[in-house]
């Protein structure tokens, strides 16, 4: 058990190979299971308790730890001093930080290679001491189970078959070794003679060399065979048939519903953006040409224009025919691009083969066409351009853009928002901290129209908010990063200067979302671009009217942040040319343009609705948009309330039913049998059902109840445990003799149902009175009586499905033999 403990931590560690580069973490991880072997076999040898077993399979951990990590400060080289252990402690904090500072694969520091280690030494000392010491192997599963959740929460592609399939092996095989010995603790196995080929004459003896096997079981091994194949054919089929369980509908072959749309489901674009920012190598993800001199501009892959209080996603994409991407085919037009200057700009683009699982195309905004060979689709309100089956990798394709330019005076001066756009892009949940609401009017206080508020946005972040760009910071996963990152720490990558600067514009009134692709990437000759994994980018994207989605950059450029990240020409403060006029770059963030003083603008209306604050009505819509409701908690309470109630409900069902077929149905002629109801049709099974009664309030209670005890017995040893008065005892002494008499003699039972029925309740009630007040409410809440039958009735049926399963199996050779007799 020891040796199988070992494999099976070993071949459950295999799934952890997507979170490493290289294979070195294995064997660091290997050792550490030697290590805990070793001293688990040294407490078992010792008899130590469970608990000591533990602390030798600890012991034995640090000891290796120590050893490989750092013998060079330990004492006579493997026992851990001072400084050694204060050593392993930085090491752990250095790759505690690298850890977070990397995606995943991350390289194999020092510090990543110790806590490698350590976690799966530390899943050996959990199965060593669950399977090998205290004989619970299934709980054993638990530890295995949780090395898989890690790299399936940080992997967008999860673990591999072959990982998942090594360890759900390692898992079995130390079932079935448990179970080998546990058979094994009964003695040897008894065996029989093989039976011989040629029928023995009558008296012969079988001869002493004749081999002799253990009793034939193919039968039943082959049964086993069957209804374990049956449970994984199941398991794998049945969500592959499900439609709601699959994008691409019953074993993939189409829509799930009857229009054929289907629900596109792709990786977290944030958890793809840190990954492609901290690559160590800064490899080429695509390089194009342009018709533009200037470059086709930011690359766009993802349009987030979700907002759950915690993190941006994008709404789910429902695909159809209709949204195919043909050569000849124009895409829907940009919303609200109508007064802005445009140009079409033709790029070129090539991916390099290495780039796997792009399902997203990165085209410049806004595409108007798209060349480009696969099933590839629109939506047609992001205009973000997808595909359900392909990826974008080793392909070479052609996109035509919209590129509009719009001056700082046709944003300043644009018209009012649609209503579709506010409702869906201006939705702040309810759950955002007062302390965001309050920033966001205090950093714009003074800003007449959006475009001044956006740019006092981008300003603040860049220039006078004190922010530094730092990749090695965590990445946002709940509000209160959000809130640390605006008001505490202010240090960030492009990630959390987008997500703040679009939630801080909608808190404002100004729709709002984030876009994620690459920045223009680095110009190698006249025309042509390359685009590496370091120019992964996230940005803002604002609406104006009649210039459609404009884009902001909060995130510091040059060589102190991005590094190819540029701002665009509206969003600068003007300057001052030296004559007492502002060139038209951008509107200062305290000026006014003419039409503030006309009309009120829509940023400006917005911001003053939005004042007041997540309690107003511009949040009455934040509701659908995941904000923390009270219906989820209360529904689940009521679920939990019930779920406890369940066995008290079936003991009292139990009760009256058993009490219920006995009493007859009340006569139509009127009389006193059909008032009193109180005879019962069948003597002996009043005194049956008296007597099954107060089993099971004894059992309630915690009272022992021998099944070998006669009536009269079982009544004595109650008699003696219990503390009952005249009246209880003439109760107990009735219903024992009730079923006394209903068991061993033909008579007639003298009691009536009813009279029985009181008697219980009173032997009932002493029951009561004989235990304590948990005793008393574990007999109400969760009677034992009820959990034994419940138990009793799960094996039934667990019988059943087996015996129906069995019956599946042999029905192809039924019908062969059947077939063949024919």
């Amino acid at each position: 058990m020891t040796v199988m403990a070992g494999m099976a931590t070993l071949a459950g560690s295999l799934g952890l190979y997507p979170l490493f580069e290289k294979a070195g973490w294995f064997w660091a991880g290997f050792g550490a299971v030697l290590a805990v072997a070793g001293g688990g076999l040294l407490a078992r040898r010792l008899r130590v308790p469970a608990l000591l077993d533990l602390l030798f399979g600890l012991v034995a951990l640090l000891l290796y730890l120590n050893l490989v990590y750092a013998s060079d400060r330990a004492w006579l080289v493997f026992i851990p001093s001072p400084d050694s252990v204060h050593h392993l402690g930085e090491l752990a904090g250095d790759g505690w930080q690298a850890a977070n500072r990397y995606a995943a694969p991350v390289p194999l520091l020092p510090g990543i290679a110790m806590l490698a280690a350590a976690g799966i030494g530390l899943v050996a000392v959990l199965v060593d001491l669950l399977a090998v010491r205290m004989r619970r192997t299934a709980l054993a599963g638990l530890p295995l189970l949780a090395m898989y959740s890690v790299p399936a929460a940080v992997r967008e592609d999860g673990v591999g078959w072959f990982a998942f399939g090594a360890g759900a092996l390692g898992f079995l095989a130390l079932l079935m070794s448990d179970a080998r010995e546990q058979v094994g603790g009964w003695g040897r196995t008894v065996t029989t003679r093989r039976r011989p080929r040629e029928v023995p004459m009558a008296g012969a003896r079988p001869g002493p060399g004749e081999p002799v096997d253990p009793p034939d079981a193919s039968a039943l091994a082959a049964s086993g065979r069957r209804i374990a194949a049956g449970a994984v054919a199941v398991a794998v089929l049945l969500p592959a048939a499900v439609p709601g369980l699959q994008p691409r509908g019953v074993f993939g072959l189409g829509g799930g519903s009857g229009q054929g749309t289907q629900t596109v489901t792709t990786p977290d674009p944030l958890v793809s953006l840190k990954r492609e920012l901290t690559r160590l190598d800064d490899s080429v993800v695509l390089s194009y040409t342009s018709s533009d001199p200037e470059g086709s501009g930011y690359l766009r892959l993802y349009a987030l224009d979700r907002f759950d209080g915690d993190r941006w996603t994008y709404s789910p994409l429902k695909s159809s025919s209709k949204d195919r991407v043909t050569g000849d085919r124009k895409l829907p037009a940009p919303p609200g691009l109508s007064v802005a200057p445009v140009h079409e700009v033709t790029t070129k683009v090539h991916v390099r083969r290495e780039v796997r699982n792009m399902t997203f195309l990165p085209v410049p905004y806004a595409p108007s066409k798209v060349s480009i060979k696969g099933d590839w689709r629109v939506h047609p309100d992001s205009l973000m351009v997808y595909s359900l089956r392909d990826s974008a990798g080793g392909r070479s394709f052609t996109v035509k853009s919209l590129r509009a330019k719009p001056t700082a005076g046709q944003l300043a001066s644009a018209g009012a928002y649609p209503a579709d756009i506010v409702s869906h892009y201006t939705a702040v949940p309810k759950n955002v901290p007062q302390q965001i609401w309050k920033l966001a009017s205090d950093v714009t206080s003074g800003s007449a129209t959006a475009l001044s508020q956006a740019v006092r946005l981008q300003q603040w972040f860049t220039v006078n908010g004190g922010f530094t760009y730092d990749l090695s910071a965590p990445a946002p996963q709940h509000g209160s990063d959000l809130v640390d990152f605006l008001l505490h720490s202010k240090r960030g990558y492009c990630e959390q200067y987008a997500a703040a600067m679009a939630l801080m514009a909608r808190i404002l009134g100004i729709p709002s979302r984030v876009a994620m692709g690459y920045t223009p990437g680095s110009e190698v000759k006249p025309g042509e671009w390359v685009v590496h994994s370091r120019d992964a980018h996230a940005w803002p994207e604002l609406y104006f009217e009649g210039s459609g989605w404009v884009r902001f950059e909060p995130t510091p450029a040059g060589a102190a942040g991005q590094g190819t990240a540029v701002a665009p020409g509206y969003s600068q403060p003007a300057v001052s040319n030296g004559g007492g006029q502002e060139n038209e770059a951008a509107p200062s963030p305290d000026s006014t343009s003419p039409a503030d003083g006309a009309t009120e603008s829509p940023g400006a209306g917005a911001h003053h609705r939005n004042d007041e604050g997540p309690g107003g009505d511009a949040t009455a819509q934040d509701a659908d948009q995941g904000g923390v409701s009270p219906v989820p908690w209360l529904a689940g309470a009521l679920l939990v309330l019930l779920l406890m109630g369940v066995p008290m409900a079936l003991r009292m069902v139990a009760r009256r039913r058993r009490w219920a077929a006995l009493i007859p149905r009340p006569s139509s002629s009127p009389g006193p049998a059909a008032r009193t109801r109180a005879q019962a049709s069948d003597p002996a099974g009043a005194a049956h059902a008296a007597w099954r009664e107060m089993r099971a309030d004894a059992l309630d209670h915690g009272f022992d109840w021998r099944a070998s005890d006669s009536p009269r017995a079982a009544a004595r040893r109650l008699g003696e445990l219990l503390e009952l008065d005249a009246a209880g005892a003439r109760a107990l002494t009735r219903i024992a003799r009730a079923e006394e008499l209903a068991r061993y003699s033909r008579g007639r039972v003298p009691e009536p149902a009813e009279r029985l029925r009181a008697d219980v309740r009173t032997v009932r009630e002493s029951f009561a009175a004989s235990v304590g007040r948990r005793a008393r409410w574990r007999a109400r809440l969760l009677p034992p009586s009820t959990m034994a039958q419940t138990r009793a009735a799960l094996r039934t049926a667990a019988d059943r499905v087996l015996d129906v399963t069995a019956r599946v199996n042999e029905l192809p050779s039924r019908l062969r033999l059947r077939f063949r007799r024919r």
